[in-house]
């Protein structure tokens, strides 16, 4: 059968890479043409890449209103891409604000639309609901607090798979890359996004609080995609307890003491590495405006941060915007280097969190989902 897969971002191309093998498994004679990254390219199988992600990840109101002409381009690209290949079923990974678009697209032409890891509509944008139900087969959701919501607005096509990191830890964990040469103090990963807006907004304050405290060593994660120049523009001669490791996040965090990330997938995965952490989002200022505005009006959104969001409860500390500052992120960033009983509280938080998402197999249940349906 022929699959068409759509990730746009860091996370998607993760989660994209894993739902691929699983597909490839369970369907020997699969063959998928693509839009992710460098995890979905290294699966090996009959595939092809149309798009990579680091010409798709525009975030915000504002970042795509900027970028139009490029955004526009890319989804009437697709649009033709998808008619050229004419595959069996589409499955969208995340990246509603372009994946929407295209299923409402290809259902209007007869396809199989799956959408993996739902649109966060519960929280704002409840609009797209009735266009979902209209464009979107089936919907296979990873979060347990979206099964009330989805059964509230009579979405009986969705399904709850679990959280697909739990899988990607775990199998790190069975095969653990070699520790990394990273000196004898107590190690403070630096998270600060996937995308340049991102870095951009909180890595100075990061890098501040690292000058700061030279008892320990602070180590960015960072991305190869966006290459040496791009860090090199915010760590100079006179950082000197600042480093960057590319693309091995998760062998930073198994050695990490404490970390600061950017709200996203990272916060989650800290957690599942059990290691403390200040939360730190700081956006374009009519973006977050917009946002707050739509979010206020319903009410819906109590955290950013998927932790506290599965927790629902705020077991890690959130600043957001204006709160990202020098002062504010010191003050948290005490509470979990310093102080044991700021660190022991969090850590109870995460094992409850853990417990509340469930069991691994997101992305063997969801490939199951869909081969198994166009298979029938």
């Amino acid at each position: 059968m022929k699959y068409y897969i759509i990730a746009g971002e860091a996370s998607g191309d993760m989660h994209g890479a894993n739902l691929m093998r699983e597909i490839l498994y369970q369907d020997p004679n699969a063959e998928i043409r693509y839009w992710g990254g460098d995890r979905m390219a290294a699966v090996v199988g009959h595939t092809t890449m149309v798009k990579h992600i680091r010409d798709l990840a525009f975030m915000g109101f504002v970042e795509v209103a900027l970028n139009a002409k490029t955004v526009l381009g890319n989804l009437s690209f697709c649009k033709q891409d998808i008619l050229n290949y004419n595959p069996d079923a589409l499955v969208f990974i995340d990246y509603p604000g372009f994946n929407l678009k295209i299923a409402k697209f290809t259902k209007e032409h007869g396809y199989k639309n799956f959408y993996y890891i739902s649109p966060q509509i519960w929280a704002w944008k409840q609009g797209r609901i009735k266009a979902m139900r209209r464009d979107i087969y089936k919907l296979c959701y990873i979060l347990p607090s979206e099964r009330a919501y989805y059964a509230s607005v009579d979405f009986p096509q969705a399904q709850y798979v679990g959280h697909p990191l739990l899988d990607e830890v775990k199998n790190y964990r069975l095969q653990p890359a070699e520790k990394m040469a990273l000196g004898d103090k107590k190690v403070i990963a630096l998270l600060p996004g996937s995308r340049k807006q991102e870095l951009n907004k909180v890595l100075p304050f990061m890098l501040r609080l690292a000058d700061n405290h030279p008892e320990y060593q602070f180590v960015i994660a960072g991305m190869k995609l966006l290459g040496d120049e791009f860090y090199g523009k915010f760590i100079t001669q006179n950082h000197k307890n600042i480093s960057v490791v590319y693309d091995r996040t998760y062998d930073l965090l198994s050695q990490s003491y404490a970390a600061v990330v950017c709200s996203g997938t990272a916060t989650l995965e800290t957690a599942l590495f059990r290691v403390p952490q200040v939360v730190c989002y700081r956006g374009n200022a009519i973006t977050i405006g917009i946002a707050a505005f739509f979010i206020k009006r319903m009410g819906k959104l109590k955290y950013i941060s998927l932790v506290n969001l599965i927790a629902d409860a705020p077991v890690v500390k959130e600043l957001i915007q204006n709160d990202v500052n020098d002062s504010t992120l010191e003050t948290e960033f005490a509470k979990i280097s310093v102080n044991s009983a700021s660190r022991h509280s969090m850590l109870e938080g995460y094992d409850r969190m853990i417990e509340i998402l469930g069991n691994e197999g997101a992305s063997q249940r969801t490939a199951g989902i869909i081969c198994n349906d166009i298979m029938k």
